[in-house]
């Protein structure tokens, strides 16, 4: 077997013949030269690099200057700017100019020439991105896991941001946001997921795309019940596809959890395996239900963001999308970038890596967090924000911070044993408050407050 002895020896290169349409860029370019209206579209949906050609390139970087420096653009400005810097024999002199004014196309075929363009140069970067990983994969110092969380990355981003080469004015924006409007007065409905707690999606009005969720409170509070409970109702209106990182217990447990859930079976009968004749014919029937819905379990202990973005984006490719990403708990995530012996700090970059994974995927994303121990000091036991453990940016981050209270866990002398008070304590898109959950701890289960 050949021994590659250096980095020189094993590169691959790219053939100079890659993807392109010469007419196309060369008709987009001749209707910049006769129309301001052209050139604001062009302008929001194609980039330089766009352009294979590298006089088209120079070409289309002068029209930008001559616009955005409030210039006419024609060809008479265009000849004289090129000459100026330099570049007129360097695009093809002025006939390579006089050819783009003497074959105008039609304006209303600009949005088509646009469309070939992009789709020739997300071919190229396809091709650039396929040669940088065979280059990667010749370097055996490389870890394999480094290559697949950069390959899946740059992938992700190539398919995920084709629709992000436009820039839209701020006409178009209202436009859109009138439009939307207007769908959902004659389409009334939660603008977000749905939890399945009519009061707590009354404040607020379903969870957001994009949006960081903290749910916090001290030890045997529910959150982890809870959560299962709002993915499971998500998962059975919607039917996307939910992600839900369990960093503290096993899949196992989670679905015997789940079932008990269901069935309303106590959990440690299941697991013993105490269940009557009528139980095990709900058992099948529940079984069965949720073996249908798409909801992705990983127990992978001490997580990565890096880790947890790879993860989403390879459920997104196989399923199309993800509907809730739920991740149990904070405090047992790790930041894979940097070791800091500041915990603050680091928990601090994690938050807003989830955010960051929350804008990137256009997908709400809960994360438990641990109150801290001050709680217990006090006479009110009712959290508050700075309880956070470690908190650092958590409070920053979040859009919404979701606390759990149990007055039963610390007064036994109180009349209803059964509820939960769940507290908006911050609500970056609305009001703060607070509201009641019935709790079923036999079966981990929350339910719709009604008094007694």
């Amino acid at each position: 077997m050949q021994n590659f002895k250096n980095k020189k020896e094993t590169k691959v290169s790219i053939n100079t013949y890659l993807p392109h349409n010469f007419l196309a860029e060369k008709f987009i370019l001749s209707t910049l030269l006769i129309s301001t209206e052209a050139i604001e579209t062009t302008l929001r949906k194609i980039t330089i690099e766009t352009f294979y050609f590298k006089n088209h390139q120079e070409i289309y970087k002068a029209i930008i200057f001559l616009y955005r420096d409030k210039n006419s653009v024609d060809i008479l400005t265009l000849i004289t700017f090129l000459k100026n810097q330099g570049l007129l024999d360097k695009i093809g002199g002025i006939k390579v100019l006089t050819e783009l004014i003497n074959q105008v196309p039609n304006l209303v075929y600009l949005e088509e020439y646009i469309k070939l363009v992009q789709d020739k140069f997300l071919r190229r970067l396809l091709i650039q991105l396929g040669y940088q990983t065979i280059n990667s994969s010749y370097i055996t110092n490389i870890p394999l896991e480094t290559i697949f969380e950069q390959l899946e990355k740059h992938f992700f981003n190539l398919t995920n941001n084709r629709q992000n080469f436009e820039v839209l004015s701020s006409a178009e924006l209202f436009s859109n946001v009138f439009l939307d409007l207007k769908y959902k007065s004659l389409n009334p409905s939660l603008p977000g997921l749905a939890s399945g707690f009519y009061d707590l999606d009354s404040i607020t009005q379903g969870f957001q795309d994009s949006d960081l969720i903290i749910v916090a409170g001290r030890p045997s509070m529910g959150k982890t019940a809870l959560c299962l409970n709002i993915a499971v109702n998500i998962l059975k209106f919607y039917k996307n596809p939910v992600l839900f990182f369990s960093l503290e217990m096993s899949k196992e447990q989670l679905i015997y959890r789940l079932l008990s859930n269901e069935i309303e079976i106590n959990s440690t009968k299941l697991k013993n395996g105490q269940v009557t004749e009528n139980d095990w014919v709900n058992l099948n029937q529940v079984i069965k239900f949720l073996s249908s819905l798409p909801l992705f379990i990983d127990d992978t202990p001490n997580l990565s963001i890096q880790e947890i973005r790879s993860k989403t984006q390879r459920i997104i490719f196989e399923q199309n999308n993800v509907g809730l990403i739920v991740i149990d708990y904070l405090q047992l995530m790790e930041n894979s970038n940097t070791y800091s012996n500041n915990r603050v700090e680091e928990l601090s970059k994690i938050t807003r890596g989830l955010k960051s994974i929350a804008r990137e995927f256009k997908v709400p994303v809960i994360v438990l967090s641990q109150l801290s121990r001050s709680v217990e000091t006090r006479m009110n036991k009712r959290p508050i924000l700075s309880d956070l453990r470690e908190s650092g940016s958590i409070e920053q981050d979040a859009d919404l911070v979701l606390m759990l209270y149990r007055d039963s866990y610390y007064n036994e002398n109180i009349i209803e044993h059964n509820i939960i008070e769940l507290i908006i304590a911050k609500h970056r898109n609305g009001p703060i408050g607070g509201i009641k959950l019935n709790f079923e701890a036999e079966f981990a289960k929350f339910k719709n407050y009604k008094k007694k």
